[in-house]
């Protein structure tokens, strides 16, 4: 196992504390010079843009978990059994008779 480096321990939390100004900054240019004129919404503070732009990432983004390991794609039987249950949801049949079970007898 390969040691880590010490200075990383210093390095990685100063880098992640740039990273949110720098976020938090483009967020607050991007509302103040495009909303307010277009919207006629308040501008916003530093601290509101980070809240907006962790919020959008909870809402939107999420925190970089993508599914937690169980997902996999479907098989061409559940794509097609998938279709079929959103036709029928939503009217889509394939044939008249489909649609209308009882002209089936």
């Amino acid at each position: 196992m390969e040691k880590i480096p010490k200075w990383l321990f210093v390095a990685a939390p100063v880098g992640f504390a740039i990273f949110i100004a720098i976020g938090g900054g483009v967020v607050k240019l991007l509302w103040n010079s495009l909303l307010p004129p277009l919207f006629d919404l308040p501008q916003v503070t530093f601290w509101q843009a980070l809240g907006l732009l962790v919020l959008s990432r909870i809402l939107f983004g999420g925190f970089g978990f993508h599914g937690s390991g169980r997902s996999k794609e479907m098989t061409p039987e559940e794509r097609e059994r998938f279709r079929q249950g959103i036709r029928k949801r939503f009217g889509f049949c394939s044939s008249p008779s489909e649609s209308n079970p009882q002209e089936r007898s």
